[in-house]
């Protein structure tokens, strides 16, 4: 494994990586943080050993920078400094900081605290196996294409933009949107219970077929909450629950499985709830065409207090640059990234809405066909 160490004294570096490169890891240098910050962008390496106190970026600033920055997987961060005092401890750990190292290093403490910080990171298999299971159900219904890197990367562009808000501030922090970003790709794992016929029928569902295809909230659900029995603790098999039972509701009570309304609907929900109805308004089917961003903003914007949280849409609206980014990115050959067919006089197409027996459907059975 590959350990940066960042300090502006040349002594102290040459002994950490002394230090380090004995117990057999690869070491990278850094003399300041915009240098780490380069660095990280670079290699990907994801163990940080740095000064507190630094010229130009301290460490606190630095921790904060990485935190804040999009990296591909966790940085575990150890922060090396002479303070002793609680605060400074506070401090460190508010900003972002997993660790502390006090001066003198003594090396074995040094090589302990990295090697903690190498088991940490080795948590991070249990997020591939989680998409993995994702995955899995995903293949049953293929032409879905990059539906779960799409998912994940709204449902976490909606949470950090949620996070800005003073209303939700306190509980929408980094743990949590790392933890909306892990989980959200496991909102339909109740597919895995849904029969062929149902799951991958072209056309629109019949009734009684919709309500076989709204019973993959329950069975998600209730999978979750055996391992959830077995592991009462686990913060990401709670959010995944709560995302794969409620992520159908509406804010009005009209949704399903159990019309909740407002508050009720645990804000991880409503939040993957209006990433899945983007996504299924703004890609390729087989049975219709994607629509424009414009087209699909504009009936999201439509639902606000009505299918989804004001708020969310609020938040939406914030970060539509990311969205549009996301669905570059991620984009299906021939699908999400297409503006969508227009029609003769160069407007976008409407879809005319359908129901099934007269009854009302959510946004997306509207326009999309998405279940």
């Amino acid at each position: 494994m590959r350990v940066l160490i960042v300090d502006d004294d040349d002594i102290a570096l040459a002994t950490l990586e002394r230090t380090l490169a004995n117990a057999g890891y690869e070491v990278l240098l850094a003399r300041s943080g915009e240098e780490a910050l380069e660095a990280l962008r670079d290699s990907g390496c994801r163990l940080i050993v740095s000064d507190w106190m630094m010229p130009g970026m301290s460490g606190i600033e630095l921790c904060r920078r990485i935190r804040a920055e999009d990296h591909n997987g966790y940085r575990y961060i150890i922060l090396v400094t002479s303070r002793r005092k609680p605060n400074d401890v506070v401090e460190g750990l508010s900003a972002g900081a997993d660790d502390f190292l006090t001066k003198p290093v003594n090396p074995a403490e040094l090589r302990v605290r990295v090697r903690a910080g190498r088991r940490v990171l080795a948590l991070e298999t249990r997020d591939l196996a989680i998409f993995a299971m994702a995955r899995l159900v995903e293949s049953r219904h293929p032409e879905t294409g990059a539906h779960l890197e799409r998912i994940r990367n709204y449902a976490r562009a909606l949470a950090q933009s949620l996070s800005q808000s003073p209303r939700y501030r306190s509980l929408v922090d980094a743990e949590y949107v790392r933890l909306v970003y892990l989980t959200s790709p496991l909102h339909d794992i109740g597919k895995v219970g849904i029969p062929d016929s149902v799951l991958r029928k072209p056309g629109r569902l019949t009734e009684r077929e919709f309500e076989i295809m709204k019973s993959h909230t329950r069975i998600g659900a209730e999978t979750l909450e055996a391992a959830l029995r077995q592991y009462p603790d686990a913060a990401f098999l709670q959010m995944a629950r709560d995302i794969a039972l409620t992520h159908h509701e509406r804010w009005d009570g009209g949704g399903y499985p159990q019309g909740l309304q407002g508050p009720q609907i645990p804000l991880c929900g409503r939040i993957v709830a209006l990433a899945d109805v983007y996504d299924a308004l703004s890609s390729k089917r087989s049975y219709k065409d994607a629509h424009l961003h414009g087209t699909a903003l504009s009936l999201i914007v439509g639902e606000r207090g009505t299918h989804f949280d004001p708020d969310v849409v609020d938040a939406f609206l914030e970060c539509e640059p990311a969205f549009l980014s996301i669905r570059r990115q991620f984009a299906d050959n021939g699908g999400s990234a297409a503006s969508g067919r227009p029609a003769k006089d160069g407007r976008p197409r409407r879809t005319r809405r359908k129901t099934n027996g007269g009854g009302r459907e959510p946004v997306h059975e509207h326009y999309t066909g998405c279940r």
